[in-house]
This record gives C-alpha cells, sequence and structure tokens, in this order.
C-alpha cells in the first residue's frame, strides 16, 4: 500500500555530485522548500544491494528537502563511493509534490553512471497526471477501508523518524 519513489545510483564524478546539489538546491528555493546540507564524517546507512541487507558506515553528503508536511523529506545522501539508495513517500502530500519530486529525479539522472528509479505512482513511466491520480485514489481507498473495518489501527502517522506510516497498531 502507498505511493512511494524508490531511487538508487552512483554518480559519474565529483563535478556531477556538485551538480546534483545545486539543482536540489534551486529546486528547494523555487519551491519554497526547506533545505538542509548532509555532512557526516560518520553515519550509518541501511541498504539493500543485491537483495540483501547491508549496512554502509562512513562519511556521507548530500542534500535533505522537504518538500511539503504531508510528504517524507527526500534525502539525496552519498556515500564515499557517490552512491545513494533512499525513498520517499508523497501520497499524503498534493500529487504536484509528486511530480517535482520526480522531475527532479529525471533533471539529475544524467550525472548518474546508472539511477534506478521505481515510482508506485509510475509517474515517472507515463508521466501522467491520470495514472498517479489512479494510484493515489487507490492507496487512499485500502486505508480508509482497513480504518473502516479494523478498531485496532489508525494512520498516518509520521514516525520519529520522519517516515510515514500508512497504518499503525492504535494503542489498546
Amino acid at each position: 500500500m502507498g505511493v512511494t519513489i524508490h531511487f538508487e545510483g552512483t554518480l559519474r564524478d565529483e563535478a556531477a555530485f556538485e551538480h546534483v546539489i545545486r539543482s536540489a538546491r534551486t529546486l528547494a528555493e523555487q519551491e519554497g522548500w526547506k533545505s538542509e546540507v548532509i555532512a557526516e564524517n560518520i553515519a550509518t546507512l541501511w541498504r539493500v544491494r543485491n537483495e540483501e541487507d547491508c549496512e554502509y558506515t562512513g562519511p556521507t553528503r548530500g542534500i535533505l528537502l522537504y518538500p511539503h508536511e504531508n510528504a517524507e523529506p527526500l534525502r539525496l545522501e552519498f556515500d564515499r563511493d557517490l552512491f545513494m539508495q533512499d525513498y520517499i513517500k508523497t501520497q499524503f502530500a498534493p500529487a504536484e509534490i509528486h511530480i517535482r519530486v520526480v522531475r527532479l529525479l529525471k533533471e539529475i539522472a544524467p550525472q548518474f553512471v546508472n539511477l534506478t528509479v521505481e515510482d508506485e505512482g509510475e509517474f515517472w513511466e507515463s508521466e501522467s497526471r491520470e495514472v498517479l491520480a489512479g494510484h493515489l485514489d487507490a492507496c487512499f481507498r485500502a486505508i480508509n477501508d482497513q480504518l473502516k473495518s479494523r478498531s485496532d489501527v489508525r494512520g498516518p502517522v509520521r514516525l520519529a523518524n520522519g517516515r510515514i506510516a500508512d497504518l499503525v497498531e492504535a494503542p489498546e
């Protein structure tokens, strides 16, 4: 359930890193989104590589964007090898937020040796607002069905780490 954009890739080089940060910062300024620089000497990132969970520990840098109060933060955080892997759930924000995130990823895609994007709203592939709207509607119907049929869940809920859970078990 949900409309989330998953993305991962490795940048071409240091100039590509600078280009990505500049593009993200420009978009944040144009859209009025809050942003933060990421610069960690030691960070731990949980990732999936070759379908196996793995942990990266080391320096990271990049930028964190906050596109909407009802979307998760967009984290463009790169490790020492200029690799990034993350996701952003946009389903509770206006569809335009999802579209702007996808368009940013398309804009920066040439800076990557490879950039893989899995868009559960299918806007990445189709660029169709109607297709995206269909996915959003189906998501809301599924969540509302669960909320109506189960008294033991509530949602959506923003978690302490900034992520948004569609549904969580309600405390008794």
